[in-house]
């Protein structure tokens, strides 16, 4: 087995050896194949997780631009044990300079407040009104999607890896330290703002 090919994998993954090896053998080889199945299998995993209670965790903080913009913000783990963990703290960390960097104003979508998204939606139904009226909907639909990942931390693309999302990126470290993880909150400062 190639051991490049394990460690590039665990890499995007966040895998364990053993189950990049295994997910290998099942792909034969084939690494898209085996990613494939460690994503799907790793989701499972993770949604397994995601009703455990986080009572534990830790508040991190970034400032940046020479002290023009200061982040803070809370992720809950279920143990002392992982909150101090070096793994965890440096994803806190991570997570603090992509709030500072790409300004989201909501953890999730359900924290938009029922007002701000139906404002929203009436400004892009003005904006379709002489689209067919049978597309207006999905047009509709999309663009609030859109408004949704500039928005929400968690559905905002990664900054260190555009390749996945905030929540993505969050589940796979699910996956590394084996314990529900949960952005509760942040608040973002900036000068003038």
């Amino acid at each position: 087995m190639d051991v490049k090919l394990i460690a590039q994998i665990r890499e995007q993954t966040g895998a364990g050896m053993l189950a990049v090896k295994k997910a290998l053998d099942e792909s034969q080889g084939n690494a898209e194949g085996a990613i494939e199945i460690l994503r799907k299998s790793g989701a499972a995993k993770a949604a397994k997780k995601a009703g455990r209670a986080t009572d534990q965790g830790a508040v991190g903080s970034y400032i940046h631009g020479g002290g023009k913009i200061g982040v803070v913000v809370e992720v809950q783990c279920e143990t002392d044990f992982v909150s101090r963990n070096e793994q965890f703290q440096a994803m806190v960390s991570d997570l603090a300079m992509h709030i500072a960097a790409m300004h989201p104003l909501y953890v999730s979508r359900e924290e938009v407040p029922a007002d701000v998204a139906s404002k929203e939606r009436e400004i892009y139904a003005e904006e379709v009104k002489d689209k067919p009226a049978d597309i207006q909907d999905k047009i509709l639909d999309g663009k609030m999607d859109k408004y949704y990942k500039e928005v929400c931390l968690l559905e905002q693309e990664y900054l260190k890896d555009d390749s996945k999302t905030v929540e993505e990126y969050v589940q796979s470290k699910v996956l590394q330290l084996g314990e529900n993880l949960k952005i509760a909150r942040f608040s973002r400062l900036a000068i003038g703002e």
